[in-house]
């Protein structure tokens, strides 16, 4: 932004100072004048008959008037001030540079993340005061900034792959079917439309996963339970065909959010809980319950035991868990965990992850709580 050159921070301190300075001189000079120079006479000033020493001549003392005074003070005043003046602009400036000196640290470090330099830390010493704690919190945001920019480019990295897998893939059948026009089509057509499905299914959650980040949706009260419960009936006849029992238990968990995003939240995570769970005769438990302060929804599965190294790492982008083993072969988009978590943080909630001993995981979300407005006749 092109600005007008003015003084700096450190010249208009010293001045400030300076001034300061002067002013207090000034009020100090002032005070002489109006307590004690006022009160003087001016003119010649009799003391009355006088009486010399013995054997001299009667000379009376000489006592300075107004007149003499004045001009014997305000010089010296007016050097003093001088004096004032010019300690005040050395000193000022000298004491203005030590207290901007951090400042001066952090606009070094504003323009190198400008530059994009993420990785520099100012890390102020000295005591905690202003100037530190401004220092600290731009470390935070520094920390934090590139954090989220690392998390974005692995994000994007993933995405063109995720992407690109499936075109090489309907580019690699289309032309196996061109040079080979003997070739089974309606094989070639059920690969292709394979492949275009998944295709679909990741575009639309990376859609999703974006309008979360940007929490462009309507908010309106939502329980719950009734989304874990539809959830759960939609998937019902997936669990099924895997030999896993799906159930809901709890009660009204009343939230504030986005329908729609909300029960895909739900579906992602019994989805999930029934794709990593044992071969045959698994189970997945939805509970809902509310709190004082949050309404809270646990998704728990029995299955393989998760290592606890693994868990960190099953909410980033495109992190199937490559170590979880699934009842098939289904692969999903890798999206499903970082889906719920964006979905979690646009709400205002948290979100948990935790092995059980025998198996499978538990999860755990907290969402802000809601509570039911009374109706007209004072039920609920």
């Amino acid at each position: 932004m092109n600005r007008q050159p003015g003084l700096s921070a450190r010249m208009k301190l010293t001045l400030s100072y300076a001034a300061f300075l002067l002013v207090a001189g000034t009020l100090l000079l002032a005070v002489v004048w109006v307590f004690l120079l006022r009160y003087v006479p001016d003119g010649t000033i009799d003391v009355g008959p006088w009486r010399g020493p013995r054997g001299g001549e009667p000379s009376p003392p000489f006592i300075p008037n107004r007149s003499d005074l004045q001009r014997a003070f305000v010089p010296r005043a007016l050097q003093a001030l001088g004096f004032l003046l010019v300690f005040g602009l050395l000193g000022g400036w000298i004491l203005a540079g030590r207290m901007l000196a951090p400042l001066t640290r952090i606009a070094d470090a504003a323009r190198l993340a400008a530059n994009g330099s993420l990785s520099h830390r100012i890390r102020l010493g000295g005591s905690n005061d202003e100037f530190r704690e401004l220092a600290d919190a731009f470390d935070i945001m520094l920390e934090q900034l590139e954090s989220h920019v690392a998390e974005q480019q692995r994000f994007a990295a993933n995405a063109s792959h995720e992407l690109r897998t499936p075109l090489a893939i309907s580019r690699t059948l289309l032309d196996v079917a061109r040079n080979d026009p003997a070739r089974d089509q309606g094989e070639v057509l059920d690969r292709l439309h394979t492949v275009n499905t998944r295709a679909i299914d990741l575009t639309e959650a990376l859609l999703l996963l974006s309008r979360a980040d940007r929490q462009s949706f309507t908010r309106e009260p939502v329980d719950l339970s009734l989304i874990a419960e539809e959830a759960a009936e939609t998937l019902l006849p997936f669990a099924e065909h895997r030999q896993i029992t799906v159930e809901v238990t709890g009660e009204r968990a009343q939230t504030v959010g986005s329908e729609a995003l909300l029960l895909r939240m739900v579906t992602n995570l019994v989805q999930n809980a029934i794709v990593h769970n044992l071969p045959a005769g698994g189970s997945v438990t939805v509970h809902t319950r509310a709190l004082h302060d949050a309404s809270v929804l646990q998704v728990e599965n029995t299955g393989h035991r998760v290592p606890e190294e693994l868990v960190p790492t099953l909410t980033e982008p495109f992190q199937r868990g490559t170590q979880r083993i699934r009842t098939d072969q289904h692969a999903g988009v890798g999206l499903g965990l970082a889906i719920v978590q964006s979905i979690v943080r646009a709400h205002g909630g948290t979100l948990d992850l935790a092995p059980r001993l025998s198996g499978g995981l538990l999860v755990t979300i907290r969402l802000p709580h809601q509570p039911q407005a009374p109706s007209p006749n004072g039920f609920h």
